[in-house]
């Protein structure tokens, strides 16, 4: 048995019983949208929130846990993640509205149900979530937005697990948001959270939506193996702007590209790694700081370890 087998299964007997279902050596690349990087010695997939909070509970503190979504702004490294990667699923999908013009969605939403749950209730307000490639949990983390919108303009609360299994709630003031972050530790882990919208005319809420979708696809890469937006936009800068002035778009590494459509999006196209894809977006954030003085911040999340043989 390989030493990374080995480890995994150390992992493994130390974790408590759950519904859930426990993967060894899961291929994290099938889960994010670049497909690439390495795996995880765990991923477990808890079947709803009292299995999470079971899971969170009942395991070793000392073993590290990570939670990820849909993998639309992820990337993992090609040495890949020790410990526990968390994925949730069905049990976290659920897209509600209540009478008070409120929609309750689980962490494993897709931002762009819960705009398309927004539009079957006729409430308005959510509409730029249409043009979030991600979920409701990543959008918490990173106080996600599109289209002159963000999270933090209409979070009610966020429900989230504790490393001990409590259920805590924080209001939107307590998230402390910025933009693209929230200020939230990263030993909680989001379960739910609740948005308000607004009464409005469906055929207005739905040609928004189309509008945003219309948007997206005519200026950004989104049949390609990308991360969705790399970089922040730096204060008074659009980090596209300053990527083209560098001379940039188009750049490569291997299979790992700046989009020539939208060169704030990396591309695999095919064979690409992690470490290619990360070593070209460091890359582009040295040119950008040689040719204009300003220095680019990641705004794809990158998690794992540099090593490709494990």
């Amino acid at each position: 048995m390989s030493v990374a087998a080995t480890r995994a299964e150390s992992v493994i007997a130390r974790l408590p019983k759950v519904r859930g279902p426990y993967q060894r050596r899961a291929l994290l690349k099938d889960l994010t949208w670049f497909r690439a990087g390495g795996p995880a010695d765990v991923l477990f997939l808890p079947a709803d929130i009292d299995d999470l909070a079971t899971f969170l509970k009942d395991t070793p503190g000392d073993i590290p846990l990570t939670i990820v979504g849909v993998g639309s702004n992820l990337l993992v490294r090609d040495g890949g993640i020790a410990g526990v990667v968390i994925r949730l699923g069905r049990g976290f999908m659920h897209v509600t509205a209540d009478p008070t013009h409120r929609i309750r969605a689980g962490a494993a939403a897709l931002d762009v149900a819960v705009a398309k749950g927004a539009l079957d209730a006729g409430l308005s307000g959510l509409e730029f979530m249409r043009g979030i490639p991600g979920t409701v949990g990543g959008g918490l983390r990173m106080n996600a937005g599109a289209y002159g919108r963000e999270f933090k303009d209409v979070l009610v609360e966020a429900m989230t697990l504790t490393r001990s299994g409590e259920l805590v709630k924080f209001s939107n003031s307590q998230m402390g948001f910025t933009y693209r972050h929230s200020s939230a530790s990263e030993n909680v882990f989001f379960v739910e959270a609740v948005f308000q919208a607004a009464p409005g005319e469906r055929s207005a809420i739905e040609a928004r939506m189309n509008e945003i979708t219309e948007a997206r696809s005519a200026t950004q890469p989104i049949k390609s193996r990308t991360g969705g937006s790399t970089f922040k936009n730096p204060p008074g800068h659009k980090a596209w702007q300053l990527i083209d002035k560098a001379g940039c778009r188009g750049l490569r590494y291997g299979d790992a590209e700046v989009s020539t459509l939208h060169c704030n999006f990396l591309i695999n196209h095919g064979e690409a790694t992690g470490n290619q894809i990360e070593a070209l977006g460091e890359e582009v954030r040295a040119k950008v700081k040689a040719a204009t003085g300003v220095e680019l911040e990641w705004e794809i999340r990158r998690i794992g370890t540099q090593g490709g043989n494990t």
